[in-house]
């Protein structure tokens, strides 16, 4: 052996430690420490010696083989890129389906739906609580014939369709299928999904009709009737985004959707279900943040923490009841009003993490949406983000690029270790519906984001063009979109001539058909596929549902 080799061996024999004394802790530093946003210290270097020992199979795997840690797919993109969603909704529904043929003439790959306030919340345009709402906030859905304007010209059995509504999803469910329906597509050959999560409302989004256990129930209606009739369809989104949004960490995202998705497996197990008749189609949807490896292991113990619960907890056989397969979205609340073409920065960073961490569908925000629904050429900018990360980066043609980083496997071993503990809590507590009930996960994400704004205001945290690196009298260099308000107005309209040309006879009858199997504690998609497509009204349905279930007010305190 040379000498020079020779010396190359000794210094890579030397210790971590001895490295950290002797060289480490002589030099300056820009800050006495460095954290995340989740306030998760960085270690200043990440090599055998401190990463931690792990099992390649156990722990890692391959790409497509339990435990997913790697990607739930063999060849990941090298095989398929990643399904390229742009949420869009505003005013009418002719509106968005405009929207809907601009973004996918310029190639995006699948289509989200945005609705607005009543809709989310259960309401008809013409209720008095819509009043100021219809169309502002997304687009106003309230009975088939808009369902049928919604997509009309989108072929529904080549076309994936995410709808993001929770409370009322069962309903939104039923207008979606009555058109296929009416169009002669069987519900075999429509593929989507619809967010349906009702515990992370109760957690974060705070949007609901009746209290969570009905709640719960409602939504596990949809994941048992998609099982039997609705194969294609993925029956929920098990969201950790609004979690996020709500100020939690990035673990705490982690384990209260995970925790959701068990509360889901139990109920849906407890009213008769096969695992493994149901599990292949849960899906899960994760934000992706600014903390750029903190996101990538994010995704990647989220897949290895699921395999394991569904294999180990559930007894699951099938390969694909233990794959967690997500959508993401890059982090709403990081964008800023202020010097909003920094957010195009913000955005693209955001989106190579989740490209990295191996999501399956993503959506990336338009760099205007702090201020209005996004324009066309904003929607249009942040699609191209995806492409040219997808075409232009090379990332997307080595699977799991970062797989074997000494960082990213310590941190996803370190995010999982610590979801877990979230999870056992939950457990001693009686599970995520008892949890939700008695406030343990909002007090937790309030806990956090009082913690996080602490940090802000002391300028720990940076947020460039906010708290740093400021512009006086700023002007806002972008156009916004502004709705119409004669929106409103004609969806009033149109709600009110659907409710007169009806047969009124027929809607009573499917209105108290409803109200029997929502009493009766039955599966409710059977009869409301009918009974919309028959004439009933969003509000009319949700209206069953507050006359049955009752309502739910916030207790506050949490």
């Amino acid at each position: 052996m040379k000498n020079g080799d020779r010396r190359c061996v000794d210094r890579r024999s030397k210790s971590y430690s001895e490295w950290l004394e002797k060289r480490y802790k002589s030099q300056k530093e820009r800050k006495s420490s460095y954290s995340s946003i989740s306030f998760r210290t960085h270690p200043p270097l990440m090599c055998p010696e401190n990463s931690g020992k792990r099992e390649y199979a156990e722990s890692l795997g391959f790409p497509g083989e339990y435990p997913y840690t790697r990607g739930i797919q063999p060849t990941m993109y090298r095989g398929r890129l990643w399904t390229m969603r742009q949420f869009a909704g505003f005013g009418s529904p002719e509106d968005t389906n405009s929207r809907f043929k601009y973004l996918l003439e310029h190639g995006q790959t699948g289509l989200s739906t945005a609705f607005d306030m009543p809709t989310l919340m259960g309401y008809d345009p013409d209720h008095p609580r819509s009043v100021g709402e219809v169309g502002r906030e997304g687009v106003n859905v309230a009975t088939v014939e808009d369902m049928e304007r919604l997509f009309d010209g989108i072929p529904l059995d080549q076309v994936t369709v995410s709808m993001t509504i929770n409370c009322s999803a069962t309903i939104m469910m039923a207008f979606f299928l009555a058109v296929a329906r009416r169009r002669g597509i069987p519900f075999d050959k429509v593929g989507g999904t619809v967010q349906n999560d009702m515990f992370k409302e109760f957690i974060a989004q705070k949007e609901w009709i009746c209290p969570p256990e009905p709640s719960v129930k409602l939504a596990c209606d949809v994941i048992e009737y998609c099982s039997q009739h609705v194969p294609k369809f993925n029956p929920i989104s098990i969201s950790g985004y609004h979690i996020r949004e709500a100020g939690a960490t990035a673990v705490q995202e982690l384990a209260f959707t995970l925790a959701d998705g068990i509360g889901y497996v139990e109920h849906c197990i407890g009213r008769g279900m096969d695992v493994d008749s149901f599990a292949p189609r849960l899906s899960f949807f994760f934000d992706v943040h600014n903390d750029f490896f903190e996101e990538i292991a994010k995704f990647r113990a989220a897949r290895r923490l699921w395999a394991r619960i569904m294999k180990e907890r559930f007894g699951a056989k099938k390969p694909r009841s233990m794959m967690l397969r997500t959508h993401a979205q890059t982090a709403g609340v990081s964008l800023t009003a202020q010097q909003p073409l920094n957010n195009i920065a913000r955005v693209a960073l955001q989106a190579l993490a989740a490209v990295l961490g191996g999501t399956q569908s993503l959506h990336t925000n338009s760099m205007d949406e702090t201020l209005a629904l996004p324009t066309e050429e904003a929607a249009k900018v942040a699609l191209r983000t995806q492409q040219i990360i997808a075409e232009e980066t090379g990332v997307a043609n080595v699977i799991d690029p970062l797989g074997g980083s000494y960082y990213v496997e310590w941190l996803t071993d370190e995010m999982e270790r610590e979801a877990m503990e979230y999870i056992r809590k939950i457990d001693e507590i009686g599970g995520m519906l008892r949890a939700v009930e008695q406030g343990f996960p909002q007090k937790e994400i309030a806990e956090a984001a009082y913690r996080y704004q602490l940090k802000l205001d002391a300028g720990e945290e940076v947020i460039v063009g906010v708290n740093k690196y400021v512009e006086k009298d700023e002007k806002i260099p972008i156009p916004v979109l502004e709705i119409d308000k004669k929106a409103e107005e004609k969806q009033k309209e149109l709600v009110r001539e659907f409710k007169e040309k009806r047969d009124n006879r027929k809607v009573m009858e499917a209105l108290s058909k409803l109200e029997e199997t929502a009493r009766e504690g039955g599966n409710v998609m059977d009869i409301l596929i009918d009974a919309v497509d028959c004439g009933v009204t969003l509000g009319e349905a949700s209206d069953v549902y507050r006359k049955v279930f009752g309502t739910y007010t916030d207790p506050g305190g949490v």
